[in-house]
């Protein structure tokens, strides 16, 4: 399982790789594991808000329809646009080109709700008993 040191984690396994204001988002390799082979990703639009723990994208597989929740909330300032043609990247690539979209995000105490990678490894543990 791959779980970079770099990135905060959620509860619904959602990462966020922090780069000064901005927070690109996506699902992690446990998740796109999980879901199997990913079929669509249903983005929110440029300039949509997002409220942290909230709904803000759909991820869809042959197994299974999946909600994605914001891990920060922000304002959505770009979003990968290959997904649409190219749904798979998020099952290779989960932690570079298998983002979803980027926010500016407007509060920095939220990063306090998300987990390092070695918390996330214990979370993700802790599901397995």
């Amino acid at each position: 399982m791959n779980i970079p040191d770099n990135l905060f984690y959620t509860k619904d396994h959602e990462w966020a790789r922090i780069d000064g204001k901005t927070a690109y988002v996506g699902i992690t390799d446990y998740a796109q594991n999980s879901l199997g082979d990913i079929t669509f990703a249903g983005l929110p639009k440029k300039g949509d808000t997002v409220k942290q723990s909230e709904y803000c994208a759909t991820v869809e597989s042959v197994k299974a329809a999946s909600d994605v929740y914001a891990p920060l909330s922000g304002t959505v300032m770009s979003v990968n646009e290959e997904l649409a043609a190219h749904p798979e990247l998020i099952n290779q690539f989960p932690y570079e080109k298998g983002y979803f979209f980027a926010i500016e995000f407007t509060n920095e105490s939220e990063k306090a709700n998300l987990m390092n990678a070695a918390s996330y490894q214990s979370y993700l543990q802790g599901l397995s008993k």
